[in-house]
């Protein structure tokens, strides 16, 4: 069943969101080479602390990290450890935070010294898929139109939209429905309503769409080891533009 928050339920939606936002950004920007993925985690356990909010990744089907931490061709939850960011290292940092019983989840992909021209292209495309996502979630329209837009920004750019893993709806718990595909699927269309509250996360990669989970039952990674990476906001669905709940 699809939640529709009410007003005090979107104020606390808004609060996690931005303590998950707060985070992200700290974490951002501390990331510089020699640093360990578990260094990483660690100063984002401590901006968590300080906000009174606890991870909402750890334990989470048994999860081990606070914070995924995933690198170059890694696609989404790379669980830290004694991984070094070294120069040219794509890093997709991704964030869930829990405060006062609702959820903020939001993701960002930092270029530590890059310099190569197509993987700055490749994230250009992923925060353009993310925009172009938002900009079609408003009520009225269907995930169908966010999962278009998102696809068409990335393939007409040249890249592709990673299929196994998808975007979802977001509130007392990290994964409700609907799930928000990055790309068109087949089924009924999912009509969006005023009050909804969605995580659109594209996860965009440079060659092939297809991905692998690695031993560790975590770690996903492009088939042909080329670089990906990973954008995401929390959103509230609205009459108008959606708002951004993780900014």
């Amino acid at each position: 069943m699809i939640s529709i928050k009410s007003n005090r339920e979107l104020e606390g939606m808004r609060r996690s969101g931005q303590i998950a936002a707060r985070v992200r950004d700290g974490v951002v920007a501390a990331i510089a080479p020699g640093m360990t993925t578990r260094e990483i985690e660690v100063i984002a356990d401590g901006f968590m602390r300080e906000a009174g909010a606890e991870s909402a990744f750890r334990g989470y089907h048994g999860y081990p990290g606070g914070i995924c931490l995933s690198i170059n061709d890694e696609v989404v939850h790379g669980i830290p450890g004694v991984r070094q960011i070294l120069p040219g290292d794509v890093v997709s940092v991704d964030v869930g935070v829990q405060f006062e019983g609702f959820i903020g989840d939001c993701a960002r992909t930092v270029l530590v010294g890059v310099t190569d021209g197509a993987v700055r292209r490749l994230a250009a495309a992923g925060e353009s898929a993310l925009a172009a996502g938002i900009f079609a979630a408003r009520a009225g329209n269907t995930v169908t139109d966010i999962s278009r837009a998102v696809q068409t920004a990335v393939e007409s750019r040249g890249f592709s939209v990673v299929r196994q893993f998808v975007g979802h709806g977001i509130g007392r718990k990290l994964h409700e429905e609907p799930q928000v595909p990055n790309f068109v699927s087949a089924g009924r269309p999912v009509v969006l309503k005023a009050g909804m509250t969605l995580a659109i996360e594209p996860m965009v990669n440079m060659g092939t769409y297809e991905v692998e989970v690695m031993e560790d039952g975590w770690t996903v990674r492009t088939l042909d080891r080329l670089p990906s990476v990973h954008f995401e906001h929390t959103v509230a669905i609205r009459d108008g533009e959606a708002e951004i709940l993780t900014p």
